[in-house]
């Protein structure tokens, strides 16, 4: 877990006093401390792009809408969330509508904040998640009331395993209607309150505006959540009489400051001196995605050998000499004959929570006097190896190394860097069979995308992310998305769209063909002209779990899926695609699907009896009591 690995854990349960300490600060940036007497932003600065100011501010946003309404209308709670949002740097709205929604929907139609309308909740959700991490903004999801509003569960609770920040606005049915059987009821009589409506464990924040007067309270929960590094997502439920309703208290000024945590002096001394007492590995994960320029210089200056979570691909350059390896799932055995061979004294790990999918909690990855462990959450160092020592270590990765490097020699090490195990690959000459080998797709996808384009690449979970987690290599952060937390199907089939629509370019989604079946966002893309692509798997099958359960040892489970043209299914949808049979054919497609500028799908029929790389989860799972044996 770490500032973008994994939401910290925050207390929102009790009342913010008045006079709260907070300021707007970018996940990739250092944090600067700031001061204003009001957290509303004028126009020209966006909230997520300021460096530092201290500048008067007389009116709040509330004063300044009051002062509007004696001239025209009065001002609806709708307008003022509206405005909130706005002023909190939210450009975009995913969601799907209903008539209880209507008249937030409305104000969110007439703002500058581009709202796309969804095929399904969970894809909207999944798609916020991906354009927060494109654009380092949160993201607006909304739904109507009932099952609008558990549609986006999954999505919602990718987005907080994820680390992204996300508001979600539901509505809920109003006072008078409630216990009467509404359409679609959501009261406490039909859906439960705590947990869906309140903070924890979905949502750092939940709440659930019954009166306009409770507004300057729920900005300043907002603001907080949005302010401080890490994930952060948040459900405003609004009753639709109150989304109606003039807004009369405004919001009182309030003072502004926040400074992200760092280590002490002192700790940054020692996790120095403990690091120059010998040898030492430097494991990555996604967390530290800020620091990859500080993590290369560190490597680079000491000369030791550097890992990394599945998450954490590209951070530091996997072509380098120093790079031996994926760790976890899909990874590479080097990693295990590095720790055996070379038996680093420590392992500095950075952003990351080693959890099943990045280590396995394999005793192999343990060094001989432990881990220093840093992460923005006090509570991730020790808990994946609660026996193992562990120096922990709360700091924003970025900062924590530029204090570090400061204890270190400038010039590089002399140590012979070659002799490090490397992960292998291996390149598989193309076939003229009637299907094609992942692995001869992958080298494809390697030369043509990863290399050949600045598309952002992500892998669906499955077969798909075991594939591009082992084979794929990148050399630059934020290349490469995949999720091994949650790991939900249907998070990349969706959240490709708003990957591609934040980033205003190209993103390419690699999914299977039973995750394409279950959630996608074609026909969103389409109706926004949105340029994603999509590379399925096409295997007839949940592949993973088909090998998967038979080296587990049970047998006869039925998890096939009957042959899909998913050409068919681009073009019915008004996209383009193209089908792929044979090797011989990979290039040309892939050219084909990165030249197009409409949203494009690669059916590829892929060989089913090629077994994925996933012996490590196997074994995990065996060690669980999953097996037939």
């Amino acid at each position: 877990m770490s500032a973008t690995d994994h939401p910290i854990n925050t207390n929102t349960t009790e009342k913010l006093e008045q006079k709260t300490l907070v300021s707007f600060t970018p996940d990739h940036t250092d944090c600067q401390k700031y001061s204003s007497d009001s957290f509303i932003f004028p126009p020209s600065e966006s909230a997520f792009t300021c460096s530092s100011f201290a500048n008067n501010y007389s009116n709040t946003l509330l004063d300044k809408l009051l002062g509007q309404s004696k001239q025209s209308t009065a001002i609806s709670v709708a307008s003022a969330v509206v405005k909130m949002l706005e002023d909190m740097g939210v450009q975009y709205a995913f969601g799907v509508s209903g008539g209880a929604i209507a008249p937030l929907w409305q104000k969110l139609q007439d703002s500058s904040i581009k709202v796309l309308h969804f095929r399904h909740e969970a894809g909207a959700a999944f798609a916020a998640s991906e354009a927060y991490f494109t654009s380092d903004r949160p993201v607006v999801v909304f739904t109507t009331t009932g099952p609008g509003i558990t549609n986006a569960l999954t999505g919602l609770l990718a987005a907080r395993w994820e680390g992204a920040k996300v508001i979600f606005l539901s509505p809920s049915t109003s006072t008078s209607q409630r216990g009467r059987w509404a359409c679609q009821e959501t009261s406490t009589y039909t859906m439960p309150n705590a947990g869906l409506f309140t903070s924890e464990p979905v949502f750092h924040y939940g709440t659930t505006l019954e009166c306009s007067d409770e507004l300057p309270e729920v900005y300043r929960r907002l603001a907080l959540g949005l302010a401080q590094p890490g994930g952060f997502v948040a459900h405003l439920s609004i009753p639709t009489n109150i989304q109606t309703s003039s807004v009369k208290t405004p919001l009182p000024r309030v003072n502004l400051s926040f400074n992200c945590a760092t280590a002490s002096d002192e700790t940054i001394s020692e996790s120095a001196r403990l690091l120059l007492e010998e040898s030492f590995a430097i494991w990555v994960g996604f967390g530290a995605k800020s620091a990859a320029a500080e993590i290369l210089q560190l490597a680079e200056i000491t000369g030791v050998g550097v890992m990394c979570s599945p998450r954490g691909k590209g951070i530091f350059p996997e072509d380098h000499p120093q790079f031996v390896g994926v760790t976890g799932f899909a990874g590479h055995e080097s990693v295990l004959r590095y720790m055996q061979e070379y038996r680093p004294l420590r392992t500095l790990v950075l952003g990351t929570r080693l959890g099943e999918f990045t280590s396995f909690w394999n005793s192999a990855m343990i060094p001989s006097r432990g881990f220093l462990h840093v992460d923005i959450d006090p509570q991730v160092p020790g808990v994946a190896y609660p026996s193992v020592e562990t120096f922990a270590i709360q700091s924003e990765i970025r900062m924590f190394l530029k204090a570090l490097l400061k204890y270190f020699p400038k010039s590089p090490s002399q140590r012979k860097i070659q002799s490090l195990p490397r992960p292998e690959r291996n390149v598989i000459d193309t076939s003229m069979n009637d299907s094609v080998r992942p692995e001869v797709l992958m080298n494809v996808i390697q030369r043509i995308i990863v290399e050949g384009s600045d598309a952002v690449v992500m892998a669906e979970g499955g077969s798909s992310f075991a594939w591009a987690i082992n084979l794929l290599r990148f050399a630059t952060p934020n290349r490469f998305r995949v999720s091994t937390g949650f790991s939900s199907m249907g998070h990349f089939v969706t959240g490709v769209v708003g990957n591609a629509l934040a980033r205003k370019g190209k993103a390419v989604a690699i999914v299977g063909d039973g995750a394409m079946l279950m959630n996608n966002e074609v026909s969103t893309a389409v109706n926004y002209q949105i340029p994603a692509v999509w590379i399925v798997l096409n295997n007839g099958g949940y592949n993973m779990c088909i090998q998967g359960v038979a080296m587990l040892g049970f047998n006869g489970m039925d998890a096939k899926i009957p042959q899909t043209d998913f050409v068919k299914i681009a073009c019915g949808l008004g996209a383009d695609g193209i089908r792929v049979e044979k090797e011989s054919d990979i290039e040309a497609a892939l050219k084909k699907a990165m030249a197009a500028t409409v949203p494009f799908i690669v059916d590829v029929v892929i060989d089913p009896t090629r077994v994925a790389p996933i012996a490590g989860r196997i074994h995990s799972l065996i060690s669980q009591g999953a097996t037939n044996y």
